[in-house]
């Protein structure tokens, strides 16, 4: 917001300086330090601020404490002189409160005012907060501090059916809320695994893994090699997976805990992808449901179709039929309108849930 001096005298200039605490202290931009270094006075209200040492350490001096009121801030920056604040994290509401409700008055001259944002949050910011806040509950909160992989385990697996029906839903708002659930599994696991004794590992390992293995294996992005469609990602992933893995068996790296749909369309594919003749398995005796189920697995796989997905719209859609038999509109379910399973939030402080177990319900990924 800008209003101009007297006539016959030169506007003075006052900047508020915005950083953000994502980015690595002293990581400003050119405009920021060219305003600091031109500034006739640098004022900061926070002494611990963490860009100060890096100010300073370029000469440039900043008197700390308490912010002067927004009519001598206006005074001190007359005739051409210019005020820089370095702002706090959540700014100065104070300051620029006074300094807009001044201009509006009409009764001071005032100087120019910027807001310059000195240092901006890169794509993905956001998830340094996470870290920060779970390392916090982790130590604070009696029940996230007493957590473990094992105890976690059913919690996750919930998170993922709840991410599954946000899109079947196709629920936009309750998808950014699961996605986030399901990130936050990832983030606690994280915590938990840098107090281990023996092997010990950060978030920081965890995403420096999953990066080497993506660049890894798509070397048509990230490399010389050419991948025209889908098709020759897909090849060259299996290729390179297989070179990884290294393994004996095309069933080694399938999770039998998996849904059991899943698991015999998985099975099926690795030995259709091996070119393995395997003869269809039957039952021994009467009582061949399983059996039937395996071989209409291994008929949805071979025709490009995921059987899971195909029972789970089979099933909803069944569901439907139920429900206008009783009279009931298909979103009637229950309040929300995902079921009657217990709720999270309901369920303990940290909104983490003592849910249903899930013990015969994982997936994974490999």
């Amino acid at each position: 917001m800008n209003a101009s001096a007297s006539a016959g005298s030169p506007a003075g200039r006052i900047v508020l300086l915005t950083t953000s605490h994502r980015v690595a202290p002293g990581l400003l931009s050119w405009p920021a330090w060219e305003a600091l270094r031109t500034a006739d006075r640098v004022l900061c209200q926070d002494p611990g601020h963490p860009q100060l040492p890096y100010v300073r350490e370029a000469g440039i001096h900043v008197a700390t404490g308490a912010l002067p009121g927004a009519r001598e801030l206006v005074e001190s920056s007359a005739e051409g002189r210019t005020t820089v604040v370095i702002a706090a994290a959540e700014g100065e509401p104070q300051l620029t409160d006074g300094l807009a409700a001044l201009a509006g008055s009409g009764r001071a001259t005032m100087p120019e005012l910027e807001l310059l944002p000195g240092s901006y949050d890169l794509p993905g910011a956001r998830l340094l907060d996470l870290v920060q806040v779970m390392d916090s509950i982790r130590a604070a909160c009696p029940w996230s501090g007493a957590r473990t992989h094992e105890g976690l385990v059913k919690y996750g697996i919930e998170e993922m059916y709840e991410l599954v029906e946000a899109i079947e839903e196709g629920d936009r708002g309750a998808l950014c809320e699961e996605l986030g659930d399901v990130l936050l599994q990832v983030v606690f696991h994280a915590r938990i695994a840098q107090e281990d004794p023996q092997e010990p590992f950060s978030i920081d390992d965890v995403a420096a893994g999953i990066v080497e293995k993506l660049i890894h294996r798509h070397p048509h992005v990230f490399g010389e090699e050419q991948a025209a469609t889908a098709e020759d990602v897909r090849e060259h992933w299996l290729r390179t997976k297989a070179a990884e893995k290294r393994r004996d068996s095309v069933t080694e790296g399938i999770p039998l805990g998996q849904p059991a749909l899943a698991l015999a369309a998985k099975l099926a594919q690795r030995v259709r992808l091996a070119g393995l003749d395997v003869p269809a398995v039957t039952a021994p005796g009467a009582g061949g449901i399983g059996y039937e189920l395996l071989a209409l697995a291994v008929r949805a796989e071979a025709e490009g179709v995921d059987p899971e997905t195909a029972l789970r719209v089979a099933a909803r859609t069944y569901r439907d039929g139920i429900r206008a038999a009783e009279g009931l509109d298909a979103q009637d379910a229950s309040p929300d309108g995902h079921g009657e399973g217990l709720d999270a939030e309901d369920a303990s402080p940290d909104g983490h849930g003592e849910g249903l177990d899930a013990q015969d319900a994982s997936t994974g990924t490999d």
